[in-house]
């Protein structure tokens, strides 16, 4: 099974959408094995957003992630990061389709609820950033005889 890394951002945490977000994984049925809320420290921020240090937004895009707590959460199940990218939607909420999850929660790319890994690679760079491997738990689902071939 592949990994993913997803974030509910501060907008997202000071909304109470955690839960909602939880749920919609959880529904589609992947498996979630690790998790933490917590502020995230500049340079853990620098490394999460590295692609984006010289972008003329990267000053208040640091600036919002690290005004708040954030959601932290690694999740598990067949091509994790390309459905899971589904699941949340396009990054600019007025773009993502109704039924993902910035489609129906979010109004603003700034404040977009949600960030999760865009490829496989990103997803291995995102979960050591943020999770040692002794973070990550492993168990099986009651239903997961029901949820693949």
């Amino acid at each position: 099974m592949d990994r993913t890394f997803v974030m509910v951002k501060p907008d997202g945490v000071a909304r109470g959408l955690i839960g909602e977000v939880v749920s919609r994984l959880e529904r589609k049925g992947f498996k979630m094995v690790a998790a933490r809320l917590e502020r995230l420290p500049e340079k853990r921020v620098m490394e999460q957003y590295r692609e984006h240090l010289e972008k003329p937004f990267f000053p208040s895009l640091r600036h919002y992630i690290e005004s708040g707590p954030c959601f932290l959460m690694v999740w598990e199940g067949r091509d994790a990061a390309a459905v899971v990218r589904k699941i949340v939607g396009a990054t600019n909420p007025a773009e993502a389709a109704p039924g993902t999850i910035r489609g129906d929660l979010a109004m603003d790319i700034g404040r977009n609820v949600i960030h999760a890994s865009d490829s496989p690679g990103s997803a291995d760079r995102e979960i050591a950033i943020h999770f040692s491997a002794g973070e990550l738990v492993s168990y099986k689902r009651v239903d997961e005889p029901v949820l693949y071939e």
